[in-house]
């Protein structure tokens, strides 16, 4: 799971992000509203962690940015505003959940779990076609022949089956699966594609990866 803290106070963004990459989350920080808005709008997060007073866009505009480019994505809003009118503002903004701050790690952590079962985010595997990805094991499975992938091939191959018949750009497969602050670039995701078909051919699976010029990449069932 890929989650987005979008928070000006960078020693309480980074606490946040120790705390959940120890629970085994990746996590990214943006440090103002506009590079969160951003960051948030490429579709490639499973959760944005929302403040909202901060420099640039504040959080209200954020989600709303968000929420105008039809980003169903679920936003945990943070701030110290406790008032009844603040709250309503924040959930008509787009928030899905609003937690006051201070807060206990123990509700954050319990808040980010329930945000993820009810967007149906906690699964076992993501299924197409004839193929399975076991998310426990990292393993592709097709009828009785399987193949257990690298860290980074289940990362893409995640990717694009959350995304399925949809086009997944380079630029979002990068940002997903490498990060933002990454050197990699368009070939390491060419490469990574390449492994995958042929894992795909090896274990008889009917999907396939099919390249979409200029545009990028989506999976399609291979018909007879």
């Amino acid at each position: 799971m890929k989650i987005l803290v979008i928070e000006d106070e960078k020693l309480l963004a980074e606490s946040i992000k120790t705390l959940l990459q120890a629970k085994g989350f990746t996590v990214e920080v943006a440090l103002d509203g506009v590079t969160g808005a951003e960051y948030a709008q490429m579709g490639i997060y499973d959760l944005l962690i929302l403040d909202v007073m901060m420099p640039g866009l504040d959080g209200y505009q954020v989600a709303k940015r968000v929420r105008s480019k039809r980003c169903a994505t679920p936003i945990l809003m943070l701030t110290a505003k406790s008032g009844v009118e603040d709250r309503i503002q924040g959930l008509n903004a787009g928030a899905d959940y609003y937690l006051t701050k201070p807060f206990d790690t123990r509700e954050l952590l319990a808040c980010i779990n329930a945000l993820l079962r009810r967007q149906g985010k906690q699964v076992d595997e993501l299924t197409f076609g004839n193929t399975a990805l076991d998310l426990e094991t990292c393993t592709l499975i097709c009828g009785e022949k399987s193949l257990r992938l690298s860290a980074r091939e289940f990362d893409v191959m995640r990717f694009l089956l959350q995304c399925q018949e949809r086009i997944a750009s380079k630029e979002m497969i990068l940002a997903r699966v490498w990060g933002y602050d990454s050197n990699a670039v368009e070939n390491h995701v060419e490469v990574y594609v390449g492994f995958l078909r042929k894992k795909l051919a090896t274990i008889g699976s009917n999907v396939r990866i099919t390249a979409v010029r200029r545009l990028g990449y989506r999976l399609e069932v291979e018909e007879g």
